[in-house]
C-alpha cells in the first residue's frame, strides 16, 4: 500500500453495504480491511489538523469530547439560560456536497496528493449525483465533523452566540431572549443553504425548564430523562446483549434519573428478573 500511496494508484470503494434500524433506517457501507487501514492511517496524520479547526463546543471524533460530555456541557447552558433552540439536518450524511466539501479541505490542507486522495475517497461513494459521503468510515466521521465546523464558526463569530453545542449533525443553541434565538435560527438556515448546501428537519424552540431531546435523552437543567423512544431501544438490545455490550447500556442509560425504571426493568415484583446481572 506504501508504493500505491507514493505513486497514487491506491484503489478504493471496495465496500460492504448493509442496513440497520438503530432507530432510523441507515444504509452502512464498510469498507474492506485494506481499506480501513488506509482510512486509519490518513485520520493518524490528518488528526491534528483537523483538531485545530474545531470550536470547543463541537462533540464527537474527538478526545474527551463523546456524547457525555457533550450532555454535561448542554445542561452548563441550559442552568444558564432560559430558552433553547435544537436543529438538526435532514439525512445529513447523504445531503454532504461533495465539490463543497472538496473546497472546504483545500482550505484545510495544501498537500496536493493529500487532496486528490480525499477526492478519490469522497467519490467513491454517493446517493445522489455529486452527493454523499458513506456511513461506516473513520474518514467520512472526520469529514462530516468538518464540514458543520465551517458552521460552528460562523455561529461563533459572526452570530456571537455564547451558548451553543453540537454533536455532528445535532445542534442546540441557548439564549435568554426567544426573539434571539428566532433570529438566530433564520441565519444558521441562510448560511447552511447558502455555503453548505444543506436543508435542516424541524426545530424545536423553548423554555430549557421543560427540557430538550438531545443525543437520546431530555435534557433538563439540573437532571437528565431518557426519551421514550430510547428506553425502547434498549429494551430490545438488552434481551440479546452479551455481558460487556449489557454493561455498556447499562452505563449508558445510568446517566440519567432511570434508577426506579430499572428495577421494574431487571426486578419485576413476582417475575424472574428480565437479564441477569451477576
Amino acid at each position: 500500500m506504501a508504493e500505491e500511496l507514493r505513486s497514487e494508484e491506491v484503489s478504493v470503494g471496495d465496500y460492504h453495504y448493509f442496513t440497520i434500524h438503530d432507530p432510523k433506517e441507515r444504509v452502512i457501507c464498510a469498507a474492506s480491511f485494506r481499506e480501513r487501514v488506509l482510512h486509519h492511517a490518513i485520520i493518524n496524520v490528518c488528526d491534528d489538523v483537523f483538531e485545530r479547526y474545531q470550536i470547543f463546543d463541537s462533540f464527537a471524533c474527538r478526545v474527551g469530547k463523546g456524547q457525555t460530555a457533550a450532555l454535561a456541557r448542554s445542561q452548563h447552558f441550559a442552568r444558564r439560560n432560559t430558552w433553547y433552540l435544537k436543529m438538526d439536518v435532514h439525512k445529513y450524511f447523504d445531503s454532504i456536497d461533495h465539490s463543497v466539501l472538496m473546497g472546504l479541505l483545500a482550505r484545510l490542507f495544501k498537500d496536493a496528493p493529500l487532496l486528490r486522495l480525499f477526492e478519490k475517497i469522497v467519490d467513491s461513494y454517493e446517493t445522489t449525483l455529486g452527493r454523499g459521503i458513506s456511513i461506516g468510515n473513520l474518514t467520512s466521521q472526520y469529514f462530516a465533523n468538518y464540514y458543520l465546523g465551517v458552521l460552528d464558526h460562523f455561529i461563533k463569530e459572526r452570530l456571537k452566540v455564547v451558548g451553543y453545542v453540537r454533536y455532528m449533525d445535532d445542534m442546540v443553541c441557548f439564549s435568554k431572549s426567544r426573539e434571539e434565538l428566532k433570529a438566530v435560527e433564520s441565519e444558521i438556515v441562510s448560511f447552511a443553504s447558502t455555503c453548505l448546501n444543506l436543508e435542516f428537519n424541524c426545530s424545536l424552540r423553548n423554555r430549557t425548564a421543560h427540557g430538550f431531546p438531545f443525543l437520546g435523552f431530555r435534557v433538563h437543567p439540573n437532571k437528565l430523562r431518557l426519551l421514550q423512544k430510547t428506553k425502547r431501544r434498549f429494551l430490545t438490545k438488552i434481551r440479546a446483549a452479551s455481558p460487556q455490550a449489557t454493561e455498556a447500556l447499562l452505563a449508558f442509560v445510568c446517566q440519567a434519573e432511570t434508577h426506579s425504571w430499572r428495577k421494574q426493568i431487571f426486578y419485576p415484583k413476582g417475575a424472574f428478573p428480565l437479564v441477569r446481572t451477576e
